[in-house]
């Protein structure tokens, strides 16, 4: 068996299935999930490579494995994910699965991944939660907290029926996955690979796994709250609907709602309690935070799309038809010379009092609305230029 893959390795056309697993200083642990995948491919017939993507090990695990007859790469940008973007670019089988290197998933029990690979899907996702998890494999935060607050986030924001977005054990084909041109290092390379395997519309399904407890005596190399917060901030920098329009389209919309009600005048709700200008000036505020979302959802969506890390979105065409400087400047050029004019009205009346204190609410709220107004336009405009930015260097390396 072990003869097959390390001194007889067949022609890389031939090799169906690379089992890979990442690795920095599994000694403990490393020797059995070679043996593991090494069985399983023995006992299944299928001509396949254990692949171990070495992340810098100092306590002899390349060694160990390349003696059980694994082939070992060595990657020298640490990282989780860097580790296994490197295996991915260096495996030699059609279809890959991967797993952790500390015997927390069993590599005996990989026939519902390369089942379902084989019948046409592009990812395959093994799901702890369906499986089981054995007592002491997930600490409890992690378990009841962050992954399903995370597994939740991800299916709100990308519609993707999966129910364990962060399992180590999946497996994928890899053309497919290549096309993908994933860059996260660090450990939200797991959320990269499903986010954007379904927006290119790859098929993805999963299976119940099973969680055990690893076998090191070391602690693990996840960080909770450090790893947590990067798949967080993943899942939202690739949403910008999410992070920025749909907030923003909030804000403006209780905001000017406020404007148009208290622009001639003060509201009594009930007696003693009315709502006035300065209501009217967190209302301003409103709008101007809603429409500075707006216009970041604009710019990081189009953005995102230039440098490939997002595709197109039919459901964005409107914003990004709309954010271009001939199309915005004009309705920035607009709300500018409004509040202009607005606001010397104000400043005129308020010269009747010879500049003091302004106690006519009157003033005030025109003073108001015309400062909002200029805000508005300015940032209206900015991000027209910030949009054309973007689109001379994308026509620039287009001709190029």
């Amino acid at each position: 068996m072990g003869a097959l893959v390390k001194d007889m390795t067949p022609d890389p056309a031939q090799i169906e299935l690379t089992i890979l697993m990442p690795c920095l200083n599994e000694a403990e642990t490393i020797e059995t999930v070679v043996r593991k995948a090494m069985g399983y491919l023995a006992s299944s017939g299928i001509v396949g490579e254990v692949l171990i993507a070495d992340n810098g090990s100092t306590d002899g695990s390349q060694g160990l494995a390349t003696a059980l007859g694994a082939r070992v790469i060595a990657v020298p940008v640490r990282g989780y994910g860097a580790a296994l973007i490197a295996g991915i670019d260096a495996a030699l089988g059609r279809y890959i699965i991967m797993g952790d290197a500390d015997d927390s998933y069993d590599f005996t029990a990989l026939d519902p991944f390369v089942e379902k690979l084989r019948g046409g899907n592009d990812l395959v996702m093994g799901n702890r939660f369906k499986g089981g998890i054995k007592p002491g494999a997930m600490p409890p935060l992690h378990r009841y907290l962050g992954n399903p607050v995370l597994s939740q986030i991800g299916r709100s924001f990308f519609k993707i029926p999966i129910g364990d977005f962060h399992c180590g054990l999946r497996g994928f084909s890899r053309e497919a996955i290549l096309r993908l041109n994933l860059s996260n290092t660090g450990m939200e390379f797991a959320s990269e690979m499903v986010v954007k395997a379904s927006m290119r519309k790859l098929a993805i399904v999963e299976v119940p796994t099973v969680l055990s407890p690893d076998g090191r005596s070391r602690p693990p190399h996840l960080r909770t709250w450090r790893d947590g917060w990067r798949h967080l901030r993943f899942l939202l920098l690739h949403s910008p609907r999410w992070l920025f329009l749909y907030p923003g389209v909030f804000f403006i919309l209780v905001g000017v709602a406020a404007l148009l009600v208290l622009g001639g005048g003060d509201v009594m709700l009930r007696a003693g309690i009315g709502l006035g200008v300065h209501t009217l000036a967190v209302a301003c505020f409103a709008v101007l935070i809603g429409s500075q979302l707006l216009l970041f959802s604009g710019v990081a969506r189009r953005y995102a799309e230039i440098e490939g890390f997002l595709p197109e979105a039919q459901s964005f065409r409107w914003l990004m038809q709309l954010l271009t400087l001939e199309w915005i400047a004009p309705v920035g050029a607009v709300l500018l010379l409004g509040g202009i004019v607005g606001f010397f009205a104000a400043v005129m009346q308020w010269a009747s009092s010879n500049f003091g204190a302004i106690t006519d609410d009157n003033i005030l709220r025109v003073l108001l609305i015309s400062l909002t107004s200029i805000a508005l336009g300015v940032q209206t405009i900015a991000s027209g230029f910030l949009a054309s930015v973007f689109e001379i260097r994308h026509k620039h390396e287009t001709v190029r």
